[in-house]
């Protein structure tokens, strides 16, 4: 059901056919920036202000959103699929340092000073889809909207209390519990209760967790196979069922 405001728009010059083409296509974008956290308290007119200024681009699996060193310009909100976020070591050794699921905003170290990128985005799913927006213009539509200049304060701050935590975690956990974590917040963030079990659908490899957990692949492997001899979990190429996540040890 469009809201009043959008209904007004489309019907500003809805006989020129590349009026009404953009149009729709904003109040498409609308329709997913509402289930982006940080637009939440938007009016439909400050959504459709800001959706005339993104683009709308995909991506197909393996494909490189931006690399290490490529000019940072860009801000990106994630809107279908799955990514991973990285850098890569002296040894040329890959290190994730996040997963992105849908309705996440990545890339925004560009409107921090960012010239070029240290870090890399690169697609997990065999289509991803992602509003972009240039640095320029999110920094100052940010300037006239102060609600949202404290959404992405708290954005970062929780961003940050999240790399403290995994900080700790490389510290202080031993691989194992490092690995049962990542299932575990996967399962409570992204994954679907199934009865009393939860379910993680994903694109991840045992290398991919590996690297996020600073681990090996053969722990990886080695631990899974333990949750699952010990039942549990049970998992296939792109899913993990977790049977009890309170008792996962």
């Amino acid at each position: 059901m469009l809201g009043e405001d959008q209904l007004a728009l489309c019907l500003i010059d809805v006989t020129d056919t590349n009026k009404r083409n953009l149009i729709m296509d904003a109040i498409t974008r609308i329709d997913y920036l509402e289930k982006i956290s940080m637009f939440s308290a938007f009016s439909q007119t400050q959504m459709y202000t800001l959706s005339k200024l993104m683009e709308t681009i995909k991506f197909d699996k393996h494909e490189f959103i931006y690399r290490p060193k490529d000019e940072s310009d860009q801000v990106y909100f994630l809107i279908a699929g799955t990514i991973k976020l990285g850098r890569y070591s002296s040894s040329n050794k890959e290190v994730i340092k996040s997963i992105k699921h849908p309705f996440a905003m990545f890339g925004e170290q560009a409107i921090f000073g960012e010239k070029n990128r240290d870090d890399f985005a690169l697609v997990l799913d065999n289509e991803v889809m992602c509003f972009s927006i240039s640095k320029d213009k999110f920094s100052n539509f940010i300037s006239n909207n102060s609600d949202l200049a404290m959404n992405l304060i708290r954005n970062l701050g929780n961003k940050l209390k999240m790399a403290e935590k995994r900080y700790e975690s490389l510290v202080v956990e031993d691989a194992r519990t490092r690995i049962i974590d990542f299932l575990k917040y996967n399962a409570q963030e992204f994954g679907q209760r199934v009865g009393l079990e939860m379910l993680i659908k994903h694109s991840l490899t045992q290398q991919d967790i590996a690297n996020f957990t600073g681990t090996s692949r053969q722990t990886v492997t080695s631990v899974m196979n333990d949750l699952k001899r010990t039942n549990q979990i049970f998992f296939k190429r792109k899913s993990i069922l977790i049977r009890d996540i309170n008792s996962l040890a």
